[in-house]
């Protein structure tokens, strides 16, 4: 496969479901979702590769080099946020499709299985919501296969018009019922999201650990009125309180190191929503995360005293409920040093980093020997149409994906393995 192929593969994906802006919506289990699945489906299906989908609608291409192993595994998702960029997903989807041909090219070129040949074969994975735009919690697919989330619970999460995710997975057509893989390893590439790797002028990174993160499903219940006939000081409004808890969500990284703590409130939802109408329900998820586990439980502390004292000076009740909580996760050292390797062979420069953002590889370093590797994003900006990650950049991230792949197929990790769940029950 050559590079001018993948940036054809890249743009052509980028089409589907895109914005006046460059960018993309294509939600989870939406119209546009379904296109991306049919196009990585055929993608498989002109080399004569096996396509499965499972229960939580999971999509893998498998690439058979051992008959009977394990699989290494490539991949990321191709679902998007709302007005979301086209980078973001795809390109690690994208990437692990082109880098697993050529792993398939180079293993027919080389030896037949044996002391110098393939321990192992190669899958691409499109992993179902991993953004969580349209169904919470996000790292939903990934985080089923790995055993984190009961698939029967997920299949039943619904969005904000009330449909349930087995009811849009069953409407796109892409309810499966196939077995998962069973895995020996996982590699993923992404965008890095962040300016580390533009400001050093460092092509590659490779991710050494995760921030621990956790949500708060914050609830502000007052009362509904008259925006006209009530009275100020006879009013509940949810509203008002919700716009304090905001500010507080927002302020509470003052209380810590600058950068050490972020924090946002990216969802809220308004009844009655009505232009004459006090409102009396407001529905918002605060996001807190840092490096150190300490500072956001002590950050989740302080701000459960701020939403007391709203409630209390507004005449509201505020429940906030622990949501979406991640710890740390440290990526193998073997792994790292298999990614230095494999980038100094090809050239490129590497360096450590760390992840604030969530990945499916967060939730597939607890089952199996995982490899996450970032390439640089132009200007740090994410989740947005203004994404942007250079051609160059993208060219560099596939040789990469391709080398280190090309490594775990020949056991590279597998001192560290630990059995993958395609023995476990979907639902364990």
């Amino acid at each position: 496969m050559t590079d001018t192929a993948f940036l054809e593969d890249f743009h052509a994906v980028s089409r589907i479901g895109a914005t006046p802006a460059n960018g993309v919506d294509r939600q989870a289990a939406t119209p546009a979702d379904r296109e991306t699945r049919e196009w990585f489906r055929a993608f498989a299906e002109r080399r004569g590769w096996e396509t499965r989908v499972d229960g939580i609608g999971n999509q893998f291409a498998l690439v058979e080099l051992v008959p009977g192993a394990p699989y290494v595994l490539l991949g990321s998702h191709l679902d998007s946020q709302p007005l979301g960029g086209r980078f973001d997903g795809a390109y690690g989807v994208i990437a692990g499709l082109h880098a697993a041909a050529r792993i398939a090219d180079r293993a027919a070129a080389s030896p037949a299985a044996g002391s110098t040949g393939p321990a192992y074969n190669v899958a691409v994975v499109n992993w179902f919501n991993e953004e969580g735009g349209r169904f919470a919690p996000s790292i939903m697919g990934s985080s089923v296969f790995a055993g984190i989330k009961r698939e029967d619970e997920m299949l039943e999460v619904r969005d904000l018009g009330g449909t349930s995710v087995r009811e849009a997975l069953a409407g796109i057509g892409y309810l499966g019922t196939d077995a998962r893989p069973e895995i020996a390893s996982y590699a993923e590439i992404h965008i890095e999201q962040g300016r580390i790797l533009e400001r050093d002028g460092i092509p590659i990174g490779a991710v050494d650990r995760s921030w621990y993160t956790q949500k708060l499903d914050v609830e502000v219940l007052g009362e509904q009125s008259h925006t006209g006939a009530t009275a100020m000081a006879d009013r509940h409004d949810a509203l008002l309180g919700a716009a304090k808890v905001i500010a507080k969500v927002h302020e509470v990284t003052e209380h810590f190191e600058p950068e050490t703590l972020v924090s946002s409130v990216g969802q809220l939802i308004l009844e009655p929503n009505s232009p004459i109408v006090v409102a009396r329900r407001v529905h918002l998820v605060a996001d807190l995360r840092a490096d150190d586990a300490d500072v956001v439980l002590a950050a989740r502390d302080r701000l459960l005293a701020d939403i007391a004292d709203i409630a209390d000076a507004y005449g509201l009740r505020i429940t906030a409920r622990d949501f979406d909580v991640r710890d740390n996760q440290h990526y193998p050292e073997s792994g790292l040093a298999l990614a230095e390797a494999a980038a100094a062979e090809l050239g490129l420069g590497a360096r450590r980093i760390r992840t604030m953002a969530g990945h499916d590889s967060v939730a597939m370093n607890r089952i199996a020997p995982t490899v996450m590797l970032f390439i640089p994003s132009v200007d740090g900006v994410s989740h947005c149409e203004r994404e942007y990650t250079r051609d160059e950049d993208m060219i560099d991230g596939v040789a990469m994906l391709a080398e280190v792949g090309w490594r775990l197929v020949h056991g590279a990790l597998q001192a560290e393995f630990v059995a993958a769940p395609a023995s476990a029950p979907a639902n364990a």
